[in-house]
């Protein structure tokens, strides 16, 4: 039934996109144009990855813990590999939500070893993720909007992007996943990626493989320490946002003071 559904969608966001395609093509736009036949592009791909995991049935158990932990456990003496492979893919493709996998994991092999091979499939996953955003999200994007606009955007953000991707790593709020593509856009050094991507997936991993057992979703009191923990986190990102160039000018001073 979510198949119909979902396909039914992207069939229909196809065929107006694809309207759309022509209508601004005609109108000679050419950034939304192409804008719109990179979305499309997009589309297709991920449509072809969903078919094949509903196809096998896979779509169920990604969003179950229990199916998720069951189907883990069926592969036997393969399945620390297929949990590494299947968090390195649920960063750059699969659909699935990083707490029921890792809570799969806690179940199945414990916080501590769930950590250790979250953390393995992740970070490669992250560093794939990047590499992307890198040598193909550029492109596409200098292809849409042109490499002026994009070297004249890019040279507006370049003093605040290390210090607002690093925040929205630091912080729990935000979509780790997505992040790393957005890191390859940006001006972020490779190693600098690393090191941020290392220690803040590493802690994230930890927390949420730990929480599980300290910090419960099915009491009242669980539930306000996790509210409180997301109202800092939105308070703080608020504060850097709002003190960003007197941070960024700042940390430059001490670089500048150290060379």
């Amino acid at each position: 039934m979510h198949f119909t559904a979902i396909s039914s969608t992207a069939v229909s966001m196809l065929f107006t996109l694809s309207i759309l395609c022509c209508v601004f093509y005609l109108l000679d736009k050419k950034s939304i144009f192409r804008f719109i036949i990179f979305i499309l592009i997009c589309i297709d791909i991920v449509s072809i990855i969903f078919y094949f995991i509903c196809a096998n049935g896979l779509i169920n158990k990604l969003t179950d813990i229990n199916a998720l932990r069951n189907y883990i456990r069926k592969a036997g003496s393969m399945a620390v590999a297929i949990f590494t492979v299947l968090q390195f893919l649920q960063v750059v493709v699969l659909p699935v939500p990083g707490s029921i996998s890792v809570a799969a994991g806690v179940a199945l092999f414990g916080p501590f070893w769930c950590t250790v091979y979250s953390f393995i499939g992740i970070i490669a996953g992250s560093i794939l993720a990047f590499l992307i955003g890198r040598f193909i999200g550029v492109r596409a994007v200098r292809w849409m909007v042109g490499k002026d606009k994009l070297e004249k955007w890019l040279s507006k953000i370049k003093n605040k992007d290390y210090l607002i991707l690093t925040a929205m790593f630091v912080l729990p709020l935000f979509p780790d996943d997505i992040l790393c593509f957005i890191a390859g856009l940006s001006s972020m050094d490779w190693k600098y990626f690393l090191f941020v991507i290392t220690v803040t997936r590493a802690a994230s991993i930890a927390a949420t493989a730990f929480s599980f057992g300290f910090i419960p979703l099915n009491t009242w009191w669980g539930i306000t320490i996790w509210c409180v923990i997301i109202l800092f986190a939105v308070g703080l990102f608020w504060v850097v946002l709002k003190y960003s160039d007197k941070i960024s000018n700042f940390i430059n001073k001490k670089r500048l003071l150290k060379h």
